[in-house]
């Protein structure tokens, strides 16, 4: 009998050790399978039990949670949603996350190891922090500046601090709200869909995510070359160009909105104020295609990899051309194609002084009692041109303001550089021009340029002359470097 019961006993002790093997192994070697598998609902409910973490615009949340009293508990909620949409995107129970609420999901959920105050803590107990938040570099004063200046136009703007690279105004219209998409109910559902059908596209964010040709504001970059390669013996000098300008290789004649007589060989600091297109193509091919190329990408162009911290679309300048082509291209027509994120980068680099900041919108996170989890250090880019050749570029571009296209930004009292820029749209170019403007502002107490914009509107009310850049975008530019400047000063 005991010889029985000690075979049972034996028996029971290798199933208690299979099931303990077994629990191990589910627990240790599958358990990231089980919480990625989508039929598996355990995570997401504890995802949304708790309010999920804030994001912040000069200290004040532009996001929040609601008590749903579902079986997703906490739902997101938005103030001021359709101007703030371009900086957090959403984050929905339904559609996922996007943009800032994407980039920094693991803190603003709570499921960041940095939130725990036991190292490996959370991995062990499975324990959720509280969400914690994301401070972001935004100045509201600017971004409603540039939302109000937008007006449900089709467009965008994009601001940076040019010796920082914080990113300060960030807005795309048409826009939306985030927190319509937010929940699970058949009205998320039926916003979700009629967004995605709207032929405006109001969930494309514009100002990183849409390249367009950038026109004559691609004209800085052109002078950034001519400049630092030796192609002009200074802003003053006659650049040898024809007016018309016949493309290379082809009996193509390209022409300038402005006089023709006032363009033919005119010096690149009239060039730049009257917008001739004829000089630029012309030194672009002088330049030749591989300087053209090193000063272009010097800027960011081609960069695949530019994350702000969410992803931003490559801005294109085309590696192999033909000189026609590069004469098109000069002029930012032909492929060149640029995110207006990317020109707000053009008009920053001149401004301080050469040297481009790496932009970025998260200036830290923190835990929800406020402690610092992270920061965004300030980093250099590149350095792009020399200082010599950035205070010849900024004096360019305050004679386009002072006395050329760019009048309308012009702020009493405050040092103004722009460029303005209207590129051509659509077969044969046919459709509505894009109306462009790049500037940068300096304060008269302050040291250097406080603020960077580039603005684009897709559908201005204007005619194909370049003023229509200085029309239609740089008053837009004007009241975001108006409100950057006040808001330093107060």
């Amino acid at each position: 009998m005991t010889k029985y019961i000690r075979r049972a006993s034996v028996f029971c002790f290798v199933l208690l050790v299979a099931l303990l093997l077994n629990a191990a192994r589910v627990q240790v070697f599958e358990a990231q399978s089980l919480d990625d598998n989508s039929a598996n609902r355990r995570e997401t409910i504890q995802r949304y039990d708790q309010p999920r973490g804030n994001i912040l615009v000069q200290g004040k949340p532009v996001t929040g949670s609601r008590d749903t009293g579902g079986t997703y508990t906490y739902e997101r909620t938005y103030r001021h949603g359709p101007m703030y949409a371009p900086v957090t995107g959403y984050a929905s129970q339904t559609y996922g996350t996007t943009f800032v609420e994407s980039a920094e999901d693991d803190v603003l959920s709570g499921t960041d190891a940095m939130l725990s105050t036991v190292p490996f803590w959370n991995e062990i107990s499975r324990f959720q922090n509280p969400g914690g938040d994301v401070e972001t570099t935004i100045n509201a004063a600017a971004q409603k500046a540039a939302y109000d200046g937008l007006g449900g136009k089709k467009g965008a703007v994009a601001a940076i601090d040019p010796a920082t690279g914080k990113i300060l105004a960030l807005v795309s219209t048409p826009s939306y709200d985030p927190g319509n998409i937010a929940g699970t109910g058949q009205s998320d559902v039926d916003a979700w869909e009629s967004l995605n059908a709207s032929s405006r596209r109001p969930m494309l964010n514009r100002a990183i995510r849409e390249t367009y040709p950038p026109g004559s504001t691609f004209k800085v970059v052109t002078a950034a070359a001519v400049l630092e390669n030796g192609i002009v013996d200074g802003t003053g000098t006659a650049t040898d160009t024809p007016s018309p300008y016949t493309l290379p290789g082809t009996t193509t004649q390209l022409t300038n909105e402005s006089s023709s007589d006032a363009c033919e060989n005119a010096t690149l600091e009239y060039a730049m104020a009257a917008s001739c297109n004829t000089v630029f193509a012309n030194l672009g091919v002088k330049v030749g295609l591989s300087g053209m190329v090193k000063m272009a990408q010097n800027f960011g162009f081609n960069d695949t990899k530019m994350r702000i911290p969410m992803t931003a679309a490559k801005s294109n300048f085309d590696t192999d051309m033909d000189k026609a082509q590069l004469a098109l291209s000069s002029i930012g027509q032909f492929d060149t194609a640029a995110t207006p994120l990317q020109m707000a980068m053009v008009s920053a680099a001149v401004a301080n002084g050469g040297t481009l900041m790496q932009p970025h919108l998260v200036d830290r996170t923190t835990k929800k009692n406020g402690t610092t989890v992270s920061t965004t250090d300030n980093k250099s880019y590149q350095q792009v041109m020399s200082a010599y050749t950035a205070t010849q570029l900024q004096q360019l571009m305050v004679d386009v303001v002072t006395k050329g296209t760019g009048t309308n930004a012009q702020i009493p009292g405050v040092t103004v550089g722009g460029k303005t820029g209207t590129a051509q749209n659509g077969v044969n170019n046919e459709g509505v021009p894009y109306a462009w403007f790049i500037s940068y502002a300096q304060g008269p107490d302050a040291s250097t340029p406080q603020v960077a914009v580039a603005v684009v509107v897709e559908d201005a009310s204007a005619n194909r002359a370049d003023i229509s850049g200085g029309g239609s975008a740089a008053p837009i530019a004007r009241s975001v470097m108006e409100a950057v400047l006040d808001t330093s000063d107060s």
